[in-house]
């Protein structure tokens, strides 16, 4: 890989998005072109199964040379719900009630 290229579960990312912080990526969720919307989500995410689930059907769609940012082919609204799931997941294993 040459300057500025890393792999994340098998895609190859090519350079480095601005506005994005440090231990995030971007990604395009939509099934359409012009349905696709733009999320920033913590890199943790690609190591819990139902991420990786999409990341599966995005490897099925488009291949793991995807150009550019990774597009996960689902529709919007399923996306921020599996995210919600992830998010209220790791709250529970990360503080809970008492915060530790």
């Amino acid at each position: 890989m040459g300057s500025g290229e890393k792999s994340v579960k098998g895609f190859l990312l090519h350079g480095k998005k601005q506005g994005v912080p440090k231990g995030f990526l971007a990604i395009k969720v939509g099934q359409g072109e012009e349905d696709q919307q733009r999320f920033v989500v913590p890199v943790i995410y690609f190591n819990h199964p139902l991420f990786m689930q999409l990341l599966k059907e995005a490897e099925e769609e488009y291949g793991f040379d995807q150009k550019g940012t990774i597009t996960i082919p689902c529709h919007v609204e399923e996306f921020r719900n599996i995210r919600g799931l992830i998010d209220r997941e790791k709250s529970l294993h990360h503080g809970g009630c008492f915060g530790f």
